[in-house]
């Protein structure tokens, strides 16, 4: 509301000073721009599909999730498996549109997210397959000398043992 009165004050200063209509075209636009956000349809969240506005998606219909260089408003690429697109556009805060962004992510199964498997994306191990090789297992490197590695191992036995550390009698703090 406010861009829309400024761009009319500015309209009307336009009158006298013709390069006020500048601003006027600016407000009007950012205002234009400001309704169309505010006036998108609903997405609701469901354990077997997400909602928007009247359409209603399962989760095993998402093939892709794509997420474009804006966060805040969220703007998402969705595939679905008829190889039809989908804008999403979520105006909402920087919170809103993280937690979102993850739940998506996360309820979209069967969909790769930013062009990696969704399991891969979510860090879950795959099992080994026939034609995959194993990966050799990471270098381990020493962090300890051996010495200190006994002086820790020592400590930690004593640790057990005992209870504490301290070389006093714990009554002596009290």
């Amino acid at each position: 509301m406010s861009a829309v009165a400024l761009a009319s004050l500015c309209g009307w200063l336009g009158t006298e000073l013709h390069v006020a209509y500048v601003p006027a075209g600016l407000f009007l636009l950012t205002a234009g721009l400001l309704f169309l956000m505010a006036f998108r349809p609903a997405i609701e969240i469901h354990e077997g599909y997400v909602s928007i506005g009247g359409r209603i998606i399962p989760w095993m219909d998402i093939r892709r999730l794509d997420r474009t260089g804006w966060i805040s408003p969220l703007i998402i690429r969705i595939t679905l498996f008829d190889d039809s697109r989908l804008l999403l556009v979520y105006p909402g805060d920087l919170d809103n549109c993280n937690s979102l962004l993850r739940h998506l992510r996360r309820l979209s199964r069967d969909a790769l997210i930013d062009g990696i498997p969704y399991r891969q994306y979510w860090g879950e191990v795959l099992a080994p397959g026939s034609d995959r090789k194993q990966q050799p297992p990471l270098p381990r490197y020493r962090i300890l000398r051996p010495e200190d590695e006994a002086e820790v191992e020592r400590l930690y036995q004593r640790l057990k043992t005992v209870g504490n550390l301290d070389q006093k009698n714990s009554t002596d703090e009290k």
